[in-house]
């Protein structure tokens, strides 16, 4: 693979933030994606967001998207709505003083949901970059259907999200201990440094290039690292700025039906629940009875106490690899299953490593967190591993489970970076099907979150929705199964979280163990 060096934009600390200036360039350690790579380059082209316009000059909150203002109209039909139909809305989004936008790039979601039967989809929503978006829902059970849409990020709150990636990738800061003998020593650490302003210490993985970068301390060696950690972060917006990400206002707001926001959804003579009629575009999966019924692959089986999932387990070896969303799965398995032995005493409850096994029924889990970035308080150096080089170690065969999630800690920086990062694992995963190609491997994708100022500048779902599409687009065609984390959190009725609740996580769960164990003849 083929770089060229990168420069990041600084603005210096007089500048404000609705306002771009020339600012002076630095040289960053960080090695950027070739322009000669052209598939890569498609790649991150095909997720391109909309162009978003520069805030008003004088800034007036009353020109950008107010929620309050917007409204969506459920699109009639004369002959009424039948399961297997679909269902349109329009959504017309206004500023503060009730006025039509005239173009793009606001960030709405919708779903169509029953909470008395449990059922929930998420809509197909398109931008039609003139302020309006249309949703498309599939209709899938008898009964009401309620739609809800929501403004999760104005379009002037995205060019703020812009800028910071742009100007401040490094936002988010990292640290490292060094230390021999008596002498201990900390120092900075990112995927991109000023390489002018102190020697560094290279830490680029030989084997998969991912490149990693700590200012040398000044009495010590590279080799003499010790840890890593999350240092802080540094937020450089205004208040203008800010006054765009307010919770309930113009940040994970409601937008409201002009009319009527319920249909009655009829039965229709040939159509069966779990048989919907939808596109390849349409969603993957909905609720109904607070069950996750997926529109493609194996139907989901209920492992609804530990005795099933030892069934399931028995014999097989599960590898979870990734952040703490993957952490989610080793705590709960471990908790439903109480035959099994945990070998993690003296290991971090945040990073692991997690090591548990159940000698009887012959199963063993183990989680492992994922290499730099990595955003927890402190993880030993010589347990920072890039889950490529894990992959590598992993025999495979039938009896083997890999599951992987990583995305959240990628948030802030430029999208190559995690670019850069999902080859290296698609890379691993190809070659771990090749050598053992009956080995599941499952790649659970990002989720929502409940969002307020700091996690909208440093792990907004706008980052994690151009996150999530390009690890869609990496993995295509490649054998592996997605976990739709993203839909499964979105289309359920529980608010977003980071950290979906442990209803959420029963169904993915429910979701794994149904792949790795499928109905006979299914």
């Amino acid at each position: 693979m083929f770089f060229t060096y990168c420069s990041v934009y600084r603005p210096s600390t007089s500048e404000t933030s609705t306002t771009q200036s020339k600012a002076e360039l630095h040289s960053c350690s960080y090695k950027h994606l070739s322009s000669a790579n052209m598939e890569g380059r498609k790649l991150l082209d095909s997720i391109t967001w909309p162009e978003t316009l520069s805030l008003p000059k004088p800034f007036s909150l009353n020109l950008t998207t107010s929620a309050s203002k917007s409204m969506f109209t459920i699109v009639p039909q004369k002959e009424g709505w039948y399961m297997g139909d679909k269902l349109a809305v329009t959504i017309q989004m206004k500023d503060f003083y009730g006025n039509p936008k005239r173009s793009g790039g606001d960030f709405v979601i919708a779903k169509l949901q029953n909470q008395q039967l449990g059922a929930g989809v998420v809509g197909q929503v398109q931008d039609h970059l003139n302020g309006t978006f249309t949703a498309v829902f599939p209709l899938l059970w008898n009964g009401t259907a309620n739609v809800e849409v929501m403004l999760v990020h104005t379009s002037e709150s995205i060019t703020v999200l812009k800028r910071l990636t742009e100007e401040e990738p490094d936002r988010v800061f990292f640290g490292s201990d060094f230390k021999s003998g008596s002498v201990k020593h900390m120092t900075t650490c990112n995927v991109c440094l000023d390489m002018n302003k102190a020697p560094l210490c290279n830490y680029t993985d030989l084997n998969t290039g991912e490149q990693w970068f700590c200012y040398k301390p000044q009495k010590l060696s590279c080799d003499t690292r010790i840890s890593h950690f999350k240092l802080g972060y540094s937020q450089k917006t205004s208040k203008d700025e800010e006054a765009l990400f307010q919770k309930g206002i113009n940040l994970n707001a409601p937008i409201e039906a002009a009319g009527s926001d319920t249909i009655m959804i009829l039965p229709k003579a040939g159509i069966a629940l779990c048989e919907p009629n939808v596109g390849s575009q349409g969603p993957s999966g909905y609720y109904f009875n607070n069950q996750w019924q997926p529109l493609g692959g194996p139907a989901v089986r209920q492992f609804n106490n530990a005795s099933v999932i030892i069934a399931c387990l028995k014999g097989k070896q599960l590898y979870l690899f990734g952040d703490s969303t993957i952490r989610q799965y080793y705590l709960y398995i471990t908790k439903t299953l109480p035959n099994l032995q945990k070998f993690d005493k003296h290991s971090s409850p945040q990073s692991g490593p997690g090591l548990a096994v159940d000698y009887a029924n012959d199963i063993v889990v183990t989680f492992r967190c994922h290499g730099p970035p990595l955003r927890f308080a402190y993880v030993p150096v010589s347990q920072l591993r890039y889950v490529a080089n894990e992959l590598d170690g992993v025999t495979g065969g039938p009896n083997t489970v890999v599951v992987i999630g990583v995305w959240s800690h990628f948030s802030t920086f430029p999208i190559e970076v995690y670019y850069q990062r999902l080859m290296t694992i698609r890379k691993a995963v190809l070659r771990l099907l090749n050598r053992a190609p009956d080995t599941k491997v499952i790649i659970r994708s990002g989720n929502m979150k409940d969002l307020n100022l700091y996690e909208s500048l440093t792990n907004s779902d706008w980052y994690s929705l151009k996150l999530d599409k390009l690890l869609r687009a990496v993995f295509k065609d490649t054998g592996v199964i997605l976990l739709d984390a993203w839909e499964m959190g979105q289309a359920h009725y529980l608010p977003h979280n980071l950290h979906p609740q442990p209803e959420i996580i029963k169904q993915m769960i429910d979701r794994v163990l149904s792949y790795t164990c499928p109905e006979h003849g299914k």
